[in-house]
């Protein structure tokens, strides 16, 4: 059973965060330069929130919010699902569907580690089910000759 580990040693470790006391609008220019849809909240290396496109949508720009003037830890989402680096990937998968949400923190012994994002469950899914097909390909074809 694949596990978050394994995942994190293929995609790398890194995450993208900001400090709660962080104006909405340098983390969504954060999020911009860093192409991604959400960044982790923190105080210190522990996760406090979690803040995402979907969180400056709703709570800053349908509320008509100043970004300049909004601290990401009035608007963030909190308290986080979390995974940890022994979670299988489809419990990772069970609660990212269950909450719909698409992006899960790793955090060991309080300690931000890594994050992992429907699409990186997505992509593993698809590569394991591409080795299958290829498996099931030799198995009744015979191993293929490269010519």
């Amino acid at each position: 059973m694949t596990k978050v580990r394994d995942l994190l040693d293929k995609k790398g470790s890194g995450v993208v965060a900001v400090a709660r006391g962080d104006s909405v609008l340098r983390a969504a220019q954060i999020m911009n330069e860093n192409r991604i849809g959400s960044v982790v909240v923190t105080e210190g290396d522990s996760v406090v929130g979690i803040f995402t496109e979907r969180d400056i949508l709703i709570r800053v720009v349908a509320a008509q919010r100043d970004p300049e003037r909004v601290a990401v830890e009035e608007v963030m989402t909190s308290p986080v699902a979390c995974c940890r680096l022994d979670t299988s990937l489809s419990e990772c998968r069970g609660v990212i569907t269950e909450r719909r949400i698409r992006h899960l923190p790793v955090v060991e012994e309080g300690h931000l580690v890594g994050i992992i994002t429907s699409g990186d469950l997505i992509a593993i899914e698809m590569a394991e089910k591409q080795r299958t097909i290829e498996d099931l390909h030799e198995y009744i074809f015979g191993p293929s000759r490269v010519r």
